[in-house]
């Protein structure tokens, strides 16, 4: 006879549901291999190799005693690094065989800058309205480093700081896509989107970079190139450090969450006009 019992299927288990957990509390090592067996998007088959390319993709993994934890939940703003991120590109998507021609960041501790990336990318095509926008022409690159070679180089100068750029979607997802053209991984660094954080610091009519750089008289020339973009949006996201609550914004966690929450100034001055 045959069943009319439904078969539900079991939920597939991400390496996001780990993050999630992570998030909330430390988790026991053993416990941790275990959930990485379970995990769907695993890529190597023993977990103990899976730790080591989470580490070496970037998130920001800690050991306590006999737990895992996840750095950023503990470290104070003041004590993190954040690599400061910006690209030009010669297209829209990594996906669809454009590629990066050049790449600069800043990193930022504590009101300080204390590294800095920069380095045109060999290319053999660059649309005419890019080279108009970016000044970057072909003879520019001739001589310049292949991708893979700056891509690794990157890597390595990015290690797992909390990653930020002035529209995190674009330049985060276009450089990981890139890594893993290359076999180098995908990014997992935390990130931070300093658009979003600005919206919820700063009172502007507009949040793109050209428009802050005026409102807030941000000094830096050579706009739509990587390294000095970088540099501006690094100054954008010390103005919001300064304007955030210090008493209940401390760790890098908590200043992610509020990125994300529903705090943005021009939403409120409309709730207060309506209410007025």
């Amino acid at each position: 006879m045959k069943s009319n019992r439904r078969i539900i299927p079991k939920p597939q288990f991400k390496l996001q549901n780990i993050l999630q957990r992570l998030l909330k509390e430390p988790i026991l090592y053993t416990e941790f291999l275990d959930l990485l067996k379970e995990a769907t998007d695993s890529l190597y088959e023993t977990p103990e190799l899976e730790f080591e390319l989470l580490l070496s993709n970037g998130l920001p993994l800690e050991f306590d005693g006999d737990f895992v934890y996840l750095k950023t939940t503990k470290t104070p703003i003041e004590e993190q690094i954040f690599c400061i991120v910006d690209i030009e590109t010669n297209g829209g998507s990594a996906r669809n065989g454009y590629q990066i021609i050049e790449l600069g960041a800043v990193k930022y501790k504590n009101g300080e800058i204390i590294g800095k990336f920069e380095s045109l990318v060999h290319a053999r095509e660059i649309p005419p309205y890019v080279q108009e926008v970016t000044k970057i022409n072909l003879k520019m690159l001739e001589d310049a480093p292949r991708l893979e070679k700056v891509l690794k180089e990157f890597k390595i100068f990015l290690e797992d700081d909390v990653f930020i750029a002035h529209d995190i979607k674009f330049d985060y997802t276009f450089i990981s896509d890139s890594f893993e053209k290359f076999h180098l991984g995908k990014l997992l660094n935390r990130k931070i989107c300093s658009i979003d954080l600005a919206k919820r610091t700063i009172e502007s009519e507009k949040y793109g970079l050209s428009f802050l750089k005026e409102v807030l008289n941000i000094q830096v020339d050579n706009h739509h190139r990587a390294y000095y973009d970088a540099l501006t949006t690094a100054i954008v996201f010390e103005k919001s450090l300064l304007n955030i609550d210090s008493s209940k914004i401390k760790t890098v966690e908590d200043l992610i969450a509020f990125s994300k929450s529903d705090s943005i100034i021009n939403n409120q001055k409309k709730e207060i006009k309506k209410n007025v």
